[in-house]
């Protein structure tokens, strides 16, 4: 395997952070404090349980967010961003500039995919 190969291959393992729906809402979230599990469930607003959990888990796997746990009862759960996630909230805007810029379209494009029936439009192009 080429050099070339193995370099893409390290890259192509790192692109494999991707967003799910409730990732950027998060670190958002966490974006000047700390917040227990309960506040960011409360402040998500409409993320279930398992999902903030799962979301949580693959954050702090990828260095995005610490946890920390009191020996209290209850047991008390802090989650605070690390440097690497205050690194990402740098996509988190951009991505919330990019809805707002472009918002209408987004809702054309999916009321057009809707209407047809969730059908692409085909375009048939024929070669001269």
């Amino acid at each position: 395997m080429s050099n070339l190969s193995v370099n893409l291959q390290h890259e192509d393992d790192v692109l494999m952070v991707r967003p799910g729906k409730w990732t950027l809402t998060i670190v958002t979230l966490l974006r000047e404090q700390t917040l227990r599990f309960n506040e960011l469930k409360r402040h998500a607003g409409g993320i279930s349980q398992k999902t903030l959990t799962i979301t949580l888990r693959e954050l702090e796997r990828d260095g995005f967010v610490t946890r920390t746990m009191f020996a209290t009862i209850p047991p008390r759960v802090d989650y605070e961003l690390t440097a690497l996630g205050q690194d990402l909230l740098g996509l988190a805007d951009e991505m919330r500039m990019f809805a707002a810029r472009n918002r209408d379209q987004i809702l054309t494009a999916r009321e057009r995919f809707d209407t047809s029936g969730g059908e692409p439009a085909i375009r048939l192009v024929h070669p001269q």
